[in-house]
């Protein structure tokens, strides 16, 4: 890897989820799940999930863009989850599962404007995007509990039904950007 690392934070419905995909990716360094879009100071995740914060579960990925570019981690993004579903990823509803990009800088604020234009003229999903594309905020890490999850849980009912179809989906879909080959 180089010696220059850039991050994305990133949200598309639970973290759990996010956090397991982008880490199958080779040129991932780390991804950290955690909150960002709200007005409340250090959210706990009670206080996400009661939905008055305005803050989204996201993931930062630091990322080496000699590996893998921040264009790159979006076509993940916008497979591995709806863009389409306004405050809902299947079962998991509210604001806190929106879809949305926090664009660390003009770079990645241009790169994920032309991004979401060419997804939506590829025909890749029904409706329109309802992503949200803002501009770079707080990001606050979740609680120690929420890092790792899938890995510390596979066996769990969520990870089982919810997290693992994501991650063989990278596995399937992005093989050619795996850290080591598909099982």
């Amino acid at each position: 890897m180089s010696g220059t690392h850039e991050s994305a934070v990133l949200g598309g419905g639970c973290f759990w989820c996010l956090e397991a995909a982008f880490k199958e990716l080779r040129g991932v360094v780390s991804v950290t799940s955690g909150y960002a879009g709200g007005h409340v100071d250090n959210p706990s995740y009670e206080e996400v999930c009661g939905k008055k914060t305005g803050h989204a579960e996201v993931v930062r990925v630091v990322f080496d863009p000699a590996e893998l570019s921040f264009e790159d981690l979006l076509r993940v993004f916008f497979v591995i989850h709806d863009p389409t579903t306004k405050d809902r990823q299947g079962n998991d509803v509210g604001p806190q599962y929106r879809s949305i990009i926090v664009a660390e800088n003009e770079a990645q604020m241009a790169a994920a404007r032309a991004m979401m234009a060419a997804i939506e003229g590829s025909g890749l999903w029904d409706g329109d995007l309802v992503t949200e594309l803002v501009p770079a905020a707080r990001f606050w890490p979740a609680e120690p509990e929420h890092h790792d999850y899938f890995a510390r849980n596979p066996w769990s009912g969520y990870c089982r039904v919810v997290v693992a179809p994501k991650v063989a989906k990278v596995r399937k879909v992005f093989a050619d950007r795996l850290k080591r080959p598909a099982a």
